[in-house]
């Protein structure tokens, strides 16, 4: 029996953060065969634009937005338009988008260091904030990281991208706890090295 046959997500809705490429693109893309609505958002308009097009010829049920989910304000834009398009609900909220910098400490400069922990850490805490509201409403909610095997280990040479996702391991047990009585389960997942387009360096 097919995986599909057993199980559906028919009626859910997703929203996947960094979802065009990597990653994110293979999230949405088995979120949606399994019959959820899903939202996704990228940085780059062109590759947004040739994703939506091939789910579309797929007939998947895939919507998307260009945002910057560094920006607060582009986030608060963000969850606006999915409360639009949900009907103010949403049974799920994966925190995909993340980046990094691969040198070494002494390299690392102050707007390396906040621009990865902005876009790693702060990005999901502050969509989990404003989608609490959507995810209680749908009667249940989930949210999923995708942190990294570089939280768990030590690493040369990702000294701040690793910090960064295990600051977000311990803000999902915090958040698992917390919000455990809205009916909202919080999870993470840390994968290892994914040959993916941020990832091409370890393959080169």
């Amino acid at each position: 029996m097919e995986l599909g046959n057993r199980w559906s997500l028919r009626g859910e809705t997703a929203l996947v953060t960094g979802g065009s490429k990597g990653i994110g693109r293979a999230i949405v893309e088995e979120l949606a065969r399994f019959g959820a609505a899903a939202h996704t958002r990228a940085r780059n308009e062109a590759e947004l634009k040739e994703s939506l097009q091939k789910w579309t010829d797929l007939k998947l049920q895939v919507t998307g937005s260009v945002c910057d989910v560094s920006s607060s304000e582009e986030r608060e834009k963000l969850i606006k338009e999915v409360s639009a398009i949900f009907n103010g609900k949403l049974n799920i909220l994966v925190n995909n988008v993340a980046s990094g910098y691969i040198k070494p400490v002494l390299e690392v400069t102050q707007e390396d260091y906040k621009h990865t922990m902005n876009t790693n850490l702060e990005a999901g805490f502050h969509l989990s904030q404003l989608a609490h509201p959507l995810l209680k409403a749908s009667g249940r909610g989930n949210i999923i990281f995708i942190s990294s095997i570089a939280s768990l280990e030590g690493t040369t040479f990702m000294s701040v991208y690793g910090t960064s996702k295990g600051a977000m391991n311990q803000l999902t047990r915090c958040l698992a706890c917390e919000w455990a009585k809205d009916n909202i389960r919080i999870n993470c997942v840390a994968p290892g090295v994914i040959n993916t387009p941020m990832a091409k360096w370890f393959y080169v």
